[in-house]
């Protein structure tokens, strides 16, 4: 077998340095280690989480909360699920390439997940398909995490796995579930659903308010608080239901369907399991129909 390195690929972030973080280099790790440190870990570490994908900025404080839970020293194999924000698609797509140099750290993107633990499951049941580099790269839900700094410790010693959800219905979120199921069994895997909460204003096309809340912000924080509670109840089928009544614009509301029905088929095996949120967060206090503002919220399942 040839031990040449495939497919290394570099992203780089300075086209877009302005719109995702200020800091760079040091400054950079310097910042992240600050919101890191600012947060506790609870008892059990998580065995998914949920964390936002937007600028540092804008919600690396936020995250901070989730990648707070992850315990570098048993995490080995870490699932990326993150939104299709720019392919058109039905079902998942897993990565056909390898490597990634992103900041200061190369990831191991392993085909080999695909070769020894699924990939004729994945692929010949037609559910999932490979995605191509550059539809990769545009995702910032799959590239501008932070499992690279909460894993910095053990950072030889751990792959990603990430894979792009579509538009999947709510069977197909069910099918994923099962599929996905198997893996969450095992300690050293990791879920990171990747997600930001309420889009709010004309330029996302939405604009709820309940007047009943009093202001804008707090009407969008009272909706995003009802449908983090039916994630902590862990119930799928209310999840599906709360979307389709309030149309909240969660992006990663296919992965976060998908991790829910993961979570039932391990709950049928006996698994006793606990998802609180630990913060949440808005880019900004919208309180006229001029101004908009994104939701961020941070969340970890924890097995018992």
């Amino acid at each position: 077998m040839s031990t040449k390195r495939p497919n290394r690929v570099v992203c780089r972030e300075a086209s877009h340095a302005g719109s995702w973080h200020t800091a760079s280099g040091p400054q950079l790790n310097a910042q992240l280690e600050g919101w890191l440190s600012q947060v506790q870990s609870t008892k059990r570490p998580a065995r998914a989480i949920i964390a936002p994908h937007a600028g540092y900025t804008s919600c690396g404080s936020c995250a901070a909360y989730a990648y707070k839970q992850v315990d570098p020293s048993i995490t080995r194999r870490i699932f990326i699920l993150g939104p299709s924000h720019h392919a058109p698609l039905s079902r998942c797509a897993l990565s056909v390439w390898i490597y990634i140099e992103h900041l200061c750290m190369t990831f191991l993107l392993t085909q080999r997940f695909m070769e020894n633990y699924g990939r004729q499951e994945c692929l010949n049941a037609c559910l999932c398909r490979q995605m191509k580099m550059n539809t990769v790269l545009k995702c910032i839900c799959l590239i501008r995490l932070k499992p690279w700094k909460a894993m910095e410790s053990h950072k030889d010693e751990f792959t990603i796995i990430p894979v792009l959800v579509g538009a999947l219905s709510e069977s197909k979120e069910q099918e994923f579930g099962k599929l996905f199921s198997k893996y969450p069994v095992d300690p050293s895997h990791l879920f990171v659903v990747s997600s930001d909460f309420c889009h709010w204003g004309q330029r996302f096309c939405y604009s709820y308010y309940d007047e009943s809340q009093g202001e804008i912000h707090r009407s969008t924080e009272h909706l995003d608080k009802m449908g983090m509670s039916i994630i902590e109840q862990l119930d799928p089928v209310s999840f599906s239901n709360y979307l389709k009544k309030h149309h909240n614009t969660i992006c990663g509301r296919h992965p976060s369907g998908v991790l829910l029905n993961d979570i039932t088929e391990l709950q049928k095996n006996g698994m006793n399991m606990s998802f609180p949120f630990l913060n949440y967060a808005q880019s900004s206090q919208g309180r006229n129909w001029q101004d908009s503002s994104v939701s961020y919220a941070a969340g970890a399942l924890s097995v018992h």
